[in-house]
């Protein structure tokens, strides 16, 4: 009788004890991670892209800026293509190679094959290298996705690559993705 006593007493410590831990536990939760994402100062998420990077005006490329990238990453990789063309998706921009402590690309990426951090631009569907903005026919908004890349390496890819080798290129090696999508109408 007094051992079943004391294996009671001795079972509802260790409980009394494992709910003090789990409580004072909770308040010391990790905090979520943060999410990688890719922004924006002159475009909003699903707004108007304005016209100033379309083939209406000067056809600059947009400022980008992106946070939180996952620590692995090594390089980046972008591309800019709008699904909503008549002859299926056309590709606006690909870039690569972007160095992993990168977060922006500026306004007006020169249109050169190989830029001075070392990035690599590829072709776009207009048959030029660099960025070529939304031009789309008469008629309903397209939608323009950027999607940003986040690599454990670089690729070994040459200037002037298409999106298609790009895509064979990371393959297994993307860490992290980003995307901001805007909308283009004439």
């Amino acid at each position: 009788m007094r051992s079943q006593a004391w294996h009671n007493s001795l079972l509802a410590g260790i409980l009394n004890g494992a709910l003090a831990f789990a409580s004072a536990a909770r308040g010391a939760e990790p905090k979520a991670a943060q999410t990688f994402a890719l922004k924006s100062p002159v475009l909003q998420a699903g707004a108007a892209i304005p016209r100033r990077y379309t083939c209406d005006a000067e056809d600059f490329s947009p400022p980008l800026r992106w946070e939180n990238a996952p620590k692995q990453t090594q390089a980046f990789a972008l591309i800019a293509d709008d699904p909503d063309a008549p002859g299926g998706t056309w590709v606006h921009w690909v870039i690569y190679d972007l160095p992993g402590a990168a977060n922006e690309l500026a306004e007006n990426v020169a249109k050169s094959a190989t830029l001075a951090s070392g990035a690599k631009q590829g072709r776009n569907d207009f048959g030029r290298v660099g960025y070529g903005g939304p031009c789309p026919p008469p008629g309903p908004a397209h939608r323009y996705y950027f999607k940003l890349y986040a690599l454990d390496a670089p690729t070994s890819l040459r200037p002037s690559a298409s999106k298609a080798q790009l895509l064979e290129a990371i393959k297994g090696h993307v860490v992290g993705q980003a995307e901001l999508m805007g909308r283009y109408q004439r």
